[in-house]
């Protein structure tokens, strides 16, 4: 009896091992269940999303292509109606697609129709050409000051009074009485600084620089010139404050003459758009224009006159205390030689401009490595001196050949 008691205790107590092992296992096997079933879900949440967004996606593309058009007029009406002109020719009276909007249509905006029913669906951003953001060469400040100009102290003087003093004290010229210079024109020979100039008024300013060579706004079709000009204009008012560079302005401000070809007459209408910009009835802001020239004596009259360049400043030939000052700036970062005398130098290049005495320095620093040498000695720059003047009296017979 005794013995069949134990082997009925013993057999119990395998069974509680065994019934406690089992438990464990199932609850070990319940939480890789209640793991692999968040894993699902996780997955099935994320391919819910992505059939969310390709499903948006496809009502996206099924949506009908909108017609572009310009804003004309708003109607003065309860119904909210404005007229536009779309890129497909005609006009029409349409509605905005959502009340209130109307309001902040203004004539010129460009909006995008629906394409059954005209229907104003949403403002477009201003068109800009491409070819006009290109325009701004400079995006940022320009890190040419005037250090970097050798001499011409009083023609600094009356570009910074025309441009930069308006740009950052305006409320001298209020308290004055007057209104702000719009614009000057810088002429002289080639090589004189007027670019560098203008690029040192646009550092002292921190103005955003843009420059436009007058060549560059004469087009093929009838009328791409002056939108261009229209689309430059606007560029520099949303960039203020902005200094616009106009280089080589007598390619397209030359005089008007009754004799002219069809391709004439096109230079004059972009002509004629430039004029109405630097002479129009809105207001420029913080826009400056200034313009440089080699051929001021056959520039349109109509440009020359007060109200549009009210400042002419003429760029001569560096004297010899300029052409000084100019060798130094070009020569500061040489590794000159003891016996340099930047005085001597600057006797002996009488005529030479700006750019010559840069080109001067180019070269003997060129003739320097040639030498397998580090430091610029005296011969090194009569050897430039000589080949850079050389072409320059060349430069010069050839102007009063063509003159």
């Amino acid at each position: 009896m005794t013995s069949t008691k134990e082997k009925e205790k013993e057999k119990e107590g395998k069974d509680g091992e065994y019934l406690v092992t089992y438990t464990r296992h199932l609850e070990k096997r319940l939480r890789n269940l209640e793991t692999e079933k968040q894993l699902l879900d996780a997955e099935r949440l994320r391919l819910e999303q992505e059939l969310h967004s390709l499903r948006n996606e496809i009502d996206r593309l099924r949506e009908p292509p909108l017609v572009s058009a310009s804003v004309i007029d708003i109607l003065d009406d309860k119904k909210g109606r404005a007229i536009v002109k779309s890129s497909t020719g005609p006009s029409f009276v349409v509605n905005t697609f959502n009340k209130g909007r109307e309001k902040k249509l203004k004539p010129g905006m460009r909006v995008a129709l629906n394409q059954r029913t005209f229907a104003i669906m949403e403002i477009l951003p201003e068109k800009l050409d491409p070819f006009v953001k290109g325009m701004e060469v400079i995006d940022t400040v320009p890190d040419t000051s005037y250090n970097d100009v050798g001499g011409l102290e009083s023609q600094k003087q009356e570009v910074r009074e025309t441009v930069e003093l308006p740009l950052k004290k305006p409320e001298l010229f209020k308290k004055v009485g007057i209104d702000p210079p719009k614009g000057v024109l810088l002429y002289g020979p080639p090589g004189t600084g007027k670019t560098l100039l203008a690029k040192a008024v646009a550092h002292e300013t921190e103005a955003t620089f843009i420059r436009i060579i007058g060549s560059e706004l004469v087009q093929k079709f009838i009328g791409e010139g002056a939108r261009l000009v229209r689309e430059i204009f606007s560029l520099a008012k949303k960039k203020a404050p902005t200094i616009l560079f106009i280089d080589e302005l007598d390619a397209i401000g030359s005089q008007r003459l009754k004799i002219a070809t069809s391709g004439d007459r096109e230079v004059q209408r972009t002509l004629m758009q430039l004029l109405s910009e630097l002479d129009g009835f809105e207001a420029r802001g913080d826009v400056k224009i200034v313009a440089a020239t080699n051929r001021a004596d056959i520039l349109d009259p109509a440009l020359l006159r007060p109200g549009r360049f009210d400042r002419m400043i003429e760029f001569p030939m560096p004297a010899e205390e300029e052409r000084t000052a100019i060798f130094r700036i070009h020569s500061r970062r040489l590794n000159l030689s003891e016996d340099i005398n930047i005085e001597a130098f600057s006797k002996m290049t009488e005529g030479a401009t700006g750019a010559d005495i840069k080109a001067i320095c180019t070269e003997a620093g060129m003739y320097t490595i040639r030498r397998d040498s580090e430091v610029v000695e005296k011969k090194d720059f009569l050897q430039a001196i000589e080949k850079v003047m050389k072409k320059a009296r060349d430069r010069c017979v050839d102007s009063e050949i063509y003159s």
